[in-house]
């Protein structure tokens, strides 16, 4: 464990669980829980925490030893900065299981119910385009990435539609293709019959 200006460091943390919202969990070295916002269950991390609680830190893993087998190549360019799709970097099966043992956990835990045997959770064949309605938001001040900002070129466009980077409400990140959502189908007006 290093200090890094009041934020800790903790090093080879594994990854052993998900949680809510598309966190991941891991543990610090005195026991309580690390909860992720980029890691996928399996993987082995260098943790920079951003926030600290009584019982629990929050933080960001900042160097990956190992990567889990449970990881997949996200499909969208914008995974990691987009806020919609918090785990596209996990194999489908395996985001099943967590999202079914979270369902069970707060059942036991939260509701204190017994539960009899449970179906297994049942899939969606589309895993990507499957959502019929999403919320757009629009800037004239988009969210720039990494890349542009190294480029120290003069951005001349800054319009953006898309989504809000997660904890900044005043930040729009301009989606260039998002694969929740198909794109609506090209509608053309046609001219009535009798005009000219």
């Amino acid at each position: 464990m290093r200090k890094n200006k009041r934020r800790l460091v903790f090093e080879n943390v594994e990854v052993v669980d998900a949680g809510a919202k598309g966190k991941t969990v891991g543990k610090a070295p005195d026991g309580r829980i690390v909860f992720l916002d980029n890691a996928v269950p399996g993987d082995v991390v260098d943790v920079q925490t951003h926030k600290k609680r009584k019982s629990y830190f929050e933080g960001t893993a900042i160097e990956f030893h190992t990567l889990s087998d449970k990881r997949v190549t996200p499909q969208c360019e914008h995974f990691g900065v987009c806020g919609g799709c918090k785990w596209q970097n996990m194999g489908y099966e395996h985001q099943l299981f967590y999202k079914q043992k979270e369902v069970e956990n707060n059942l036991r835990r939260i509701g204190h119910l017994d539960l009899p045997e449970i179906q297994p959770i049942l899939g969606s064949k589309d895993i990507y385009f499957y959502r019929n309605k999403m919320e757009f938001s629009f800037s004239d001040s988009r969210w720039l990435t990494l890349d542009e900002i190294k480029s120290e070129k003069d951005i001349e466009n800054k319009n953006a539609l898309g989504f809000h980077i997660p904890g900044m409400w005043d930040k729009i990140l301009d989606i260039k293709k998002c694969h929740l959502q198909r794109d609506p189908p090209m509608l053309f007006a046609r001219k009535p019959k009798n005009s000219q």
